[in-house]
């Protein structure tokens, strides 16, 4: 292409982080390929590289840093948007390079233009938020990633994003249900809720979160083709609606998930983070939602070594995560990021925070979280292919990653699925044939196994879900199967009543999961909802079978071909020696 000519080039996207980053990554991408330009995830083709970044640890700040070396090696146009340039403005990998603020994302089309023209553009003011409106690549076409506030009300010593995303800006509730009413007319099956702290939404406008999740579930289909995923929250902003809350995740089209951050199980611990809890008040949220939610599933996250720990307080720690055995831990070495005061606190030696983030993970990986689940049967929603290229990756009611091998074609779908065999990372089932529910205004397809088009698929580990003011390494599953406590949540895992958080950014079983289902397509869909009586049943062909009955016929095939050669070949040697 003419680099003269704006909207003919090839953009490279990369994204680092939470899943905020990722809704604002696709934002950018969506903008970008309505003017004209093609988004690509192969660096090496194209005419330019985004790079959206994550600041909430060195490690991801380091992997940004590497990619820009290896940019300029590559000699290409570049520009870098999100947390870093927000936050560090100033920083030395940044000198020369075209930038983009957090609330200038609807700017990207004349950044990257002037960024082709070989000049340098620097967008950092902050101004209102970026309209829900604007053009939107979906990395999976099925999934909504939905910002509802951007900063936070809290101000964690440890905490880098704060400087970044700034303090606590919410949508409308009205532009947040028109937003739904969209998607799900797209197609959408899943609505993930993010932001830097979903339980603070609306105190600056006035309202709060179960008035918003009351609005959005009323939009939801009643068949349950579109489910709703609530993001982190911090448990000082939902003490005061647990019941609420309880009563929306009960709800037949909300998954029992919930991520709440505990960080330490030591009060002077949390007290110097000034996370504006205790731990009592943590086992409050965890103890009602399990007592109150049937098959609720709780993650957390856990830093190790923050300044000023001591052993008992890392014993406290421990403790706590022994009690509840939670499904979902992310384990953290502290990280100190430049101009936060915990980067001025006395640290604990490097050997001790390594010693205690091994054995904290030692402690949770001898959970066996699925253990309960063979042989149930539990409703999946489908949404994702697995890298394996045979499994499906379908959800259950409580946001457990359950692999399944069938068609493409259930990909948007739900069915039951039992439970045929689990480890300690992954959950593996088989879809019950005759369960299968697909909108007839879905079905595009002349065959049973349909090709799914991907935009160009590169297959990744998923990025760990932090949640910006919360740091974050997978320890756990990105999805997992055990009940908060034995005693507390015994209960079916789908009553009739889950990354990335902002997640996002990141688990053996994670990395099962292509995040790239199907580009920006849209799934077509009648605009009167039918009753889930008229839903269609999908017999079941499994990918598997097809492939061996494939290979079955070739060899046939093969094997008479050869045949017949060395028979010819012997007719006519036999025809020459008697001639």
């Amino acid at each position: 292409p003419d680099a003269r000519i704006p909207g003919t080039q090839t953009i490279y996207v990369k994204t680092f982080g939470c899943s905020h980053n990722q809704s604002d990554s696709e934002y950018m991408s969506g903008q970008l390929s309505a003017f004209g330009y093609a988004i690509t995830e192969e660096p090496e083709g194209a005419d330019l590289w985004l790079i959206n970044t994550c600041t909430v640890k060195n490690p991801s700040q380091s992997a940004m840093s590497t990619l820009i070396s290896k940019c300029k090696t590559a000699n290409k146009p570049l520009v870098v948007a999100g947390c870093v340039p927000q936050g560090s403005r100033d920083l030395k990998e940044l000198e020369g390079i075209s930038i983009i603020g957090v609330q200038q994302i609807d700017r990207v089309v004349e950044v990257v233009e002037e960024t082709l023209k070989g000049h340098e553009v620097r967008l950092l003011s902050r101004k209102t938020l970026p309209s829900l409106d604007l053009p939107k690549v979906r990395k999976n076409k099925f999934i909504e990633i939905l910002p509802i506030n951007v900063g936070c009300l809290g101000a964690c010593t440890y905490c880098k994003t704060k400087h970044a995303r700034g303090h606590l800006g919410s949508y409308s509730i009205d532009s947040l249900v028109d937003r739904v009413k969209i998607v799900v007319s797209e197609g959408v099956r899943e609505i993930w809720l993010s932001s830097e702290d979903t339980g603070a939404y609306g105190r600056d406008i006035g309202t709060n979160l179960p008035n918003l999740l009351n609005a959005i579930v009323a939009e939801l289909p009643a068949d349950r083709s579109t489910m709703l995923r609530i993001g982190m929250t911090n448990p000082p902003f939902i003490l005061e609606h647990l019941n609420e809350i309880a009563s929306v995740l009960r709800h037949p089209c909300v998954y029992t998930s919930l991520h709440v951050p505990v960080q330490s199980g030591s009060d002077a611990v949390l007290k110097a983070m000034n996370r504006e809890y205790t731990v009592s008040e943590f086992r409050m949220v965890v103890g009602t939602l399990c007592e109150l939610v049937p098959g609720m599933q709780i993650a957390t996250d856990i830093i190790c070594g923050f300044p000023g720990e001591t052993d008992e307080d890392f014993v406290e720690t421990v403790n706590l995560i022994k009690e509840y055995q939670l499904p979902q831990v992310h384990i953290s070495q502290f990280y100190p990021r430049p101009g936060t005061p915990a980067a001025r606190m006395k640290k604990v030696p490097s050997i001790e925070v390594k010693k205690r983030s091994r054995e904290l993970t030692s402690v949770f990986e001898a959970f066996s979280p699925y253990e309960g689940l063979k042989g149930k049967v539990e409703r999946i929603w489908i949404t994702e292919i697995a890298t394996d290229g045979v499994h499906l990756v379908g959800h259950t009611k409580g946001y457990i990653q359950v692999l399944v091998i069938a068609p493409d074609s259930m990909l948007g779908t739900s069915a039951d699925a039992k439970i045929t065999s689990v480890g300690r990372w992954s959950v593996f089932g088989e879809v019950i044939e005759g369960t299968v529910a697909i909108k007839e205004a879905a079905l595009e397809q002349n065959s049973a196994e349909v090709q799914v088009k991907n935009s160009p698929n590169r297959v990744e580990e998923a990025a760990c879900s932090t949640n910006t003011c919360d740091s974050c390494a997978c320890s756990g599953a990105e999805s997992a199967a055990q009940q908060c406590t034995p005693q507390q949540c015994e209960g079916p895992s789908d009553a009739p009543t889950n990354c990335g958080d902002a997640t996002r950014q990141e688990t053996p079983q994670s990395t099962l999961v292509r995040r790239n289902v199907e580009g920006a397509g849209k799934t077509s869909e009648s605009d009167t909802e039918k009753s889930r009586g008229d839903d269609q049943q999908v017999n079941v062909i499994t990918r598997g079978a097809l492939n061996i009955d494939r290979i079955l016929w070739g060899g046939l095939a093969v094997s008479f071909a050869t045949t017949l050669a060395i028979l010819v070949l012997l007719t006519c040697k036999i025809f020459y020696t008697s001639s």
